[in-house]
């Protein structure tokens, strides 16, 4: 395939921003279109095609992985007042961790970097780095410290109803302690694959959380025994694992940084602090971060509501609500994460460069891949949560009411799931324009719309109406931002949407009958001890069918699915 460069306009291959100035360079060559050039977005479309194949097929092994952990968790541990300690314990440095990683900060930082390198080049974009780098690493320093000092007050805000059982919030606070720091290993992670992202380096930074899935099953699987045998409770070898995983899912980045000569020196002296925070493009990234701050400060409202509720109903019910956000998160990483982290530095050197009509153009794509791929996996949640929760947890000390709960819970994530996935596509819309104040303000409404349906659903179905208030809130959210792009003019959809809805609705109901069906013609909790091998080749077996039954009816209504990629 032929690279192609439109010689008045800049354009991104791969990741890489090409400018008149960028060609100045040593080692850039301005590269030419040829007469016989393809469409115009063929090469940009390719090239994110195959950039997000690669984020998802890591990001799926990552959540396959991730899967087999909290299986091997749930019949290892059950679900108890301990395990509901771990999931707190273990939300609390990831709640941090949207604020200094993938959060607040990246937010601020990849457009301000994608922006640095499309204008001023490498070297500037090396100094960024290195700045922004010396107040990230002190910044976390303190953070953490005040986290593992501050652990009891922590885990009283997250989930005071775990008071109720007084072994269970010792527990939570023993192992806040324990995990804490794990927030600043993975939050360098994250500003690590803000720039390899930037550099459309994508495979190390999408990979890299295996490597946390990883260490925890080792724990489980070899240290909890262990500790067994050391008389300590045999959950706490959870807490080792994932600070291990913190650092490998650093470490792993740090060869690929040094490459392209992007790892980031440290400043240790106070003087090279006050002149990194003097810097314009660190101030920018800064002032971007205050209202990101506040964006994510309200989703994080969000979850701590949440889950102080879930500790305030049947003990339990934290763990039943963490596993099926775990489910839900398997479709919601694989496209809509996937798609925001190959799309946000795109976008964001389409803005610096000027070119609304390829801004659009991406934005639409992204949102058709969205529709395309996440009504069939809620359609999936929706009519077939039982199967899938039984056969990810359903062994060991998981009971059947705990896989039913779970299952009710999952339900709900299914109604907002095109909600949910959506946003990861909207809003680096704003984000790569340096807007963040839009998603903010909206983000605010949707945490007091998700507390209203809370006041009105959790009576009524416990659990899953936490879940269902998150859904349902999330197609707010995301219809909002919608909306807010189409009125700036910043997106303008292409020819086509209405049919192309209506083929995937037509698959999707053929889809629905199918895994209905599939659902009431096994007993998915009651298998016997040798039958739950089978359980899972039955699993496989009705995945596999729902994806050629989706598929081929797209093709039987007459949806070109290479249109989505090449034209």
């Amino acid at each position: 395939m032929g690279l192609w460069m439109m010689p008045a306009k800049p354009t991104s291959i791969t990741g890489l921003a090409f400018t008149p100035a960028a060609a100045a360079r040593p080692g850039c060559q301005r590269l030419r279109r040829p007469e016989s050039s393809p469409p115009q977005g063929y090469t940009w479309r390719v090239s994110l095609f195959k950039s997000a194949s690669i984020v998802s097929l890591l990001t799926l092994a990552s959540r396959v992985t991730g899967l087999l952990r909290e299986s091997l968790i749930a019949a290892m541990f059950g679900a108890s007042a301990l395990t509901d300690a771990f999931r707190v314990a273990f939300l609390l440095p990831n709640m941090f961790r949207r604020l200094f990683a993938e959060g607040a900060f990246s937010q601020a930082f990849i457009p301000v970097l994608g922006q640095t390198r499309t204008q001023q080049g490498d070297a500037a974009t090396k100094g960024l780095v290195d700045r922004v780098g010396s107040l990230l690493t002190w910044a976390l320093l303190l953070t953490c410290l005040l986290g593992v000092l501050g652990a009891p007050l922590l885990v009283w805000a997250m989930a005071s109803g775990l008071q109720k059982e007084p072994r269970g919030f010792e527990a939570a606070v023993v192992m806040t302690r324990w995990m804490f720091p794990y927030l600043g290993f993975i939050s360098l992670a994250g500003m690590a694959a803000g720039v390899l992202n930037t550099w459309g380096r994508f495979t190390v930074p999408a990979g890299a959380p295996v490597l946390l899935n990883l260490c925890v099953i080792a724990a489980a699987w070899w240290g909890a025994p262990w500790f067994t045998t050391m008389g300590v409770e045999p959950i706490y070898a959870l807490c080792g694992g994932v600070m291990l995983g913190g650092v490998l899912q650093l470490g792993v980045q740090v060869p690929t940084l040094i490459r392209i000569g992007m790892l980031p020196r440290i400043g240790l002296t106070w003087s090279l602090l006050k002149a990194a925070w003097a810097d314009p493009p660190t101030r920018r990234i800064a002032q971007l971060m205050v209202p990101a701050l506040f964006g994510v400060a309200v989703a994080q409202i969000s979850q701590l509501i949440n889950t102080e509720i879930a500790s305030h109903l049947v003990t339990r019910s934290v763990t039943w609500l963490t596993n099926a956000d775990r489910l839900m998160e398997f479709p919601t990483a694989m496209l809509g994460v996937a798609l925001g982290v190959v799309l946000m530095p795109r976008l964001s050197a389409a803005k610096a460069a000027g070119d609304a009509a390829d801004y659009s153009a991406m934005l639409d794509w992204g949102l058709r891949l969205v529709v395309l791929l996440a009504v069939p996996c809620s359609v999936a949640l929706l009519t077939f949560s039982l199967p899938l929760a039984a056969t990810i947890f359903h062994y060991g000390a998981y009971t059947a009411d705990d896989v039913r709960q779970t299952s009710l819970a999952l339900t709900g994530y299914g109604v907002g799931l095109l909600g949910l996935v959506a946003i990861k596509v909207l809003a680096p819309g704003y984000y790569a324009s340096q807007n963040i104040r839009t998603p903010v303000k909206i983000a605010v409404f949707v945490l007091v719309l998700t507390q209203l349906f809370n006041l009105v659903l959790v009576p009524i179905y416990q659990v899953a109406g936490l879940a269902l208030s998150i859904g349902l809130a999330a197609l707010v959210n995301a219809t909002w931002l919608l909306v807010g792009l189409m009125r700036r003019g910043s997106y303008r959809p292409q020819p086509g949407w209405g049919v192309f809805a209506l083929q995937v609705v037509a698959a999707s109901a053929l889809l629905a009958v199918f895994l209905m069906w599939a659902a009431s013609s096994y007993a998915w909790t009651q298998p016997g001890s040798g039958q739950k091998l089978t359980r899972a080749g039955l699993m496989g077996g009705v995945l596999l069918g729902s994806g050629m039954i989706y598929f081929i009816a797209l093709w039987a209504s007459g949806m070109k699915l290479r249109r989505l990629l090449r034209h």
